[in-house]
């Protein structure tokens, strides 16, 4: 080795490894292939209520969650990522959840000028908060919303769509939880309750509910501190606040649930953690995954729209946590096995790479799933490495193209997975007559 290649050579081995951010994490193959099995099954479900896909950006101005979801939230306060653009100053944010951007391009391009919308989103969120299995800094959301239409059967729709999703990707054992938070001026009636119900109990109080007592009193209601259960169970319901139109839609939204047999319970602390929520909220919750619990949640939100700069108008919507439903899917064992080829092409001589890819080529394009052997640059490799290989894909079948069966216009097809090693030939000029059987091994 010359001076130069040593030195080139402690010069690489002096980097330091470069690992992801914490809290963000790599979806490597053998788990991305899950993701794509649940995202393919909600885009299916989608497109069987109608609804179609909106992608907004990553980035969004900090004002919008601010004013959107409110200054005093725990998201607004405690885990957003922003920062100034060094361009311009302007104060940016990595989006911490969809609703608030989807809401913005809605208005920003006039989309309910012809009338109600229904979308559906899929993408990362961020939020700087302590990682924990189903809970991390990148996190994943599918999230479908309704803007422009406002009767409590389009709350039952978002439900049912949600309920449905359960049972198209077989997931079991998640409790819905249904409430209503009213409209401003009964929730501001309840506020002062909760004031002076908690102002009589300040010494139970722990430092975040005495944060909120003033700013946001209803957000103690969500505690998670045992120490509090007690004066939280006995604060004033907000339900016993709602005026009869509020009751009216809550009552019709829970008998259309009861006609369609989803069972439901009524939880008079759940209030969601965003502050643009009115009437119906609701979440999907799970015992399985630990203290991260719910597994989708979202509600009404008639007044962000506004908040935003567009015209008033009604909406209501949901969002799941990705990484958690495939979590309560792993626990349940529900996940589909692993992505794997239908063949794997096994070539002795690779001075015939050039015609075998052109079959290979033609079967992809009949649908066959093929993985052909590669390294041609060092050699192929014995057919006994090469056959280990097709072991270790997970094809059910090889696709064999020595010289002999070349010559003839025909492929070997030799069976990975039935005990016997059955093998048979097949005529490569009418691949269409036999290579769907590739997909179905006996």
């Amino acid at each position: 080795m010359s001076d130069i290649q040593s030195k080139d050579s402690s010069k690489l081995s002096a980097f330091k490894k470069l690992t992801a951010v914490k809290g963000m994490n790599d979806v490597l193959p053998g788990e991305s292939a899950k993701w794509e099995w649940l995202e393919s099954k909600v885009r299916t479900l989608m497109a069987q209520y109608a609804y179609r896909n909106i992608r907004t950006p990553i980035v969004e101005p900090t004002a919008l969650f601010v004013r959107g979801l409110g200054e005093v939230t725990d998201i607004v306060e405690k885990e957003m990522y922003s920062f100034e653009d060094r361009l311009n100053g302007e104060a940016l944010t990595l989006r911490p959840e969809s609703t608030a951007g989807v809401v913005r391009a809605v208005v920003e391009h006039n989309m309910l000028y012809e009338g109600g919308k229904r979308l559906y989103y899929m993408g990362p969120m961020f939020r700087h908060e302590r990682p924990q299995r189903g809970r991390y800094r990148q996190f994943h959301q599918i999230g479908a919303e309704v803007l422009g239409f406002q009767g409590p059967e389009i709350d039952a729709e978002v439900i049912l769509l949600a309920h449905d999703l359960w049972q198209a990707i077989g997931l079991k054992d998640v409790r819905l939880e249904l409430n209503s938070l009213g409209q401003p001026p009964e929730r501001l009636a309840h506020r002062s309750a909760l004031i002076q119900h908690f102002e009589k109990h300040q010494d139970l109080l722990d430092e975040d509910a005495k944060r909120r007592l003033y700013t946001n009193p209803l957000r103690i209601l969500d505690t998670k501190n045992p120490a509090m259960k007690d004066v939280v169970e006995s604060a004033p319901k907000l339900m016993d606040f709602l005026g009869e139109v509020s009751l009216a839609h809550f009552n019709a939204l829970r008998q259309i649930l009861d006609i369609n047999g989803v069972h439901y319970t009524l939880n008079p602390r759940l209030v969601r953690g965003m502050d643009y929520y009115n009437l119906t909220v609701f979440e999907f919750i799970t015992d399985q995954l630990g203290s991260q619990g719910t597994v989708c949640g979202g509600g009404r939100y008639d007044y962000l729209i506004e908040q935003v700069g567009g015209k008033p108008a009604p909406a209501v919507g949901w969002a799941l946590g990705l990484e958690r439903v495939l979590a309560l899917l792993e626990e349940q064992g529900a996940l589909p096995p692993d992505a794997v080829p239908d063949a794997y092409a096994i070539v002795p001589d690779a001075s015939t790479l050039p015609l075998v890819l052109k079959y290979l080529r033609s079967l992809r394009g009949l649908g066959i799933k093929v993985q052909m052997h590669a390294g041609s640059g060092e050699g192929v490799g014995s057919m006994k490495s090469q056959f280990k290989k097709a072991d270790g894909s997970g094809a059910a079948y090889a696709l064999i193209f020595g010289a002999d069966e070349l010559s003839q216009n025909k492929v070997s097809v030799k069976s990975l997975r039935d005990g016997n090693g059955a093998q048979r030939s097949e005529s490569l000029d009418n691949l269409e007559t036999w290579a769907h059987s590739l997909q179905f091994p006996h």
